[in-house]
């Protein structure tokens, strides 16, 4: 699958992003897919090449542009667990700077920029993520409810803002949710409540922890990836996308 370098117009300046898509030419349903919180490196990329090579024409932009370039900060190529804590040093102030205007404003740019795209087929988007961007993904499906028709969030944190902040968010999504909790970040208890949530706001959704896992477990390039775990991802992800994209 061919990578096309991409730079997105947004309000606070320019965001640098990839996209991924097949090579056979034509129109196809568009995904927007959010970074992990230690931005894009290779692994996005592999990730965004294989879904791309189900049909899709994928966009990832570097959310941590406001600061640089991607990459924001120099990552080894396995993120052990001796570098992990001063690699999240690093970082934590990047993701703490992300406020929700500017998750909002950039959500716009993304979604105007990624339905623009002469590869994009029209019609509704769907919007995936990993870690915090699996709360980016939930937070543009909430801010975008004619647009995004599908909306999945792997080993990441739903919403915030305590039970009230949840419900806020929860109250005008209208896109099939899938959430796929890393066993190390949820409980069973809390699994449950989350639930009893998404059933009240009548959203169609799957939300399950992955037995065995911890967090981080899509990421090949760290202690956390788990194959079984990162299997049964593409076993959801696939399905959610095809039905609200292809009909199919």
């Amino acid at each position: 699958m061919p990578l096309k370098a991409l730079q997105i117009p947004t309000t606070d300046g320019t965001s640098d992003a990839f996209a991924a898509f097949p090579d056979q030419g034509g129109q196809h349903p568009g995904v927007l897919m959010y970074m992990d919180g230690f931005g894009i490196r290779p692994v996005l990329r592999d990730l965004a090449r294989e879904l791309a090579g189900h049909g899709y024409y994928v966009l990832v932009p570097n959310v941590f542009y406001r600061h640089g370039p991607a990459p924001v900060v120099e990552m080894p190529d396995h993120i052990g667990e001796e570098a992990r804590p001063a690699l999240l040093a690093r970082l934590m102030p990047l993701i703490e700077a992300h406020t929700t205007e500017r998750v909002l404003s950039d959500a716009d740019a993304y979604l105007g920029f990624l339905t623009s795209r002469p590869e994009v087929r029209t019609g509704p988007v769907a919007v995936t993520g990993y870690c915090i961007g699996g709360l980016l993904a939930m937070s543009t499906a909430a801010a975008h409810p004619g647009q995004v028709a599908a909306v999945a969030g792997f080993h990441g944190p739903v919403g915030g803002g305590g039970p009230d902040g949840l419900q806020r968010l929860l109250s005008t999504i209208t896109a099939e949710v899938h959430l796929g909790h890393a066993a190390s970040d949820l409980t069973p208890e809390a699994l449950g409540e989350l639930n009893e949530a998404l059933d009240a706001a009548g959203i169609d959704h799957t939300s399950e922890i992955y037995p065995g896992t911890v967090h981080g477990f899509t990421m090949s390039d760290t202690d956390a990836f788990d194959p079984a775990g990162l299997q049964r991802h593409w076993d959801r992800l696939l399905p959610l996308l095809d039905r609200a994209l292809t009909g199919s």
